[in-house]
């Protein structure tokens, strides 16, 4: 299976999340949060000045500048999360000759006081996505799916119910 920014996003989020929807198990078509953050993402396409959007390969790149990689997301619920998936962009992008700086864009600001975080793919945050990936890998195609355990995030998930039963 293709690694994508979601799955590298999930990873960090949530291990359970993660081998679900790389196994295809995906429950976010139900889910609101799901549905209001892809509303906001059109909402950005179809304003004029937003429409970069670029696929290529296995990620879709929100936004890309001359300078930066920019992604836009509807919280800064998990920035961490949201900056190794900025981070395989960064990667693949580089992998193909195209260096860029990354940009995360948040709409909400609840647990951070930053509208804008800046990312940049060093040496070091490059070689420890490298093992991040592998591992990754291992995760996703392991039989086992990883154990539930409940955190304050999980009553925002897409497959909260489907872990609680």
């Amino acid at each position: 299976m293709n690694i994508t920014g979601t799955i590298v996003n999930y990873y960090f989020h949530c291990r359970r999340q993660c081998w679900l929807f790389a196994n295809r198990i995906n429950l976010e078509d139900n889910s609101e949060d799901v549905h209001i953050g892809r509303v906001l993402h059109e909402l950005k396409l179809q304003d004029g000045k937003d429409k970069r959007e670029l696929s290529l390969e296995s990620i879709k790149l929100d936004k890309i500048t001359k300078d930066y990689v920019i992604e836009n997301k509807k919280s800064d619920a998990d920035v961490n999360a949201a900056s190794w998936q900025l981070l395989y962009y960064l990667k693949v992008l580089k992998d193909k000759g195209v260096v860029r700086k990354g940009k995360i864009e948040v709409d909400e600001k609840n647990k951070q006081d930053k509208k804008f975080h800046f990312i940049e793919l060093t040496s070091e945050k490059e070689a420890e996505l490298d093992a991040v990936l592998k591992e990754i890998t291992l995760l996703i195609a392991s039989d086992s799916i990883p154990p539930y355990k409940f955190e304050p995030k999980c009553k925002k998930c897409a497959y909260f119910d489907y872990c609680c039963l």
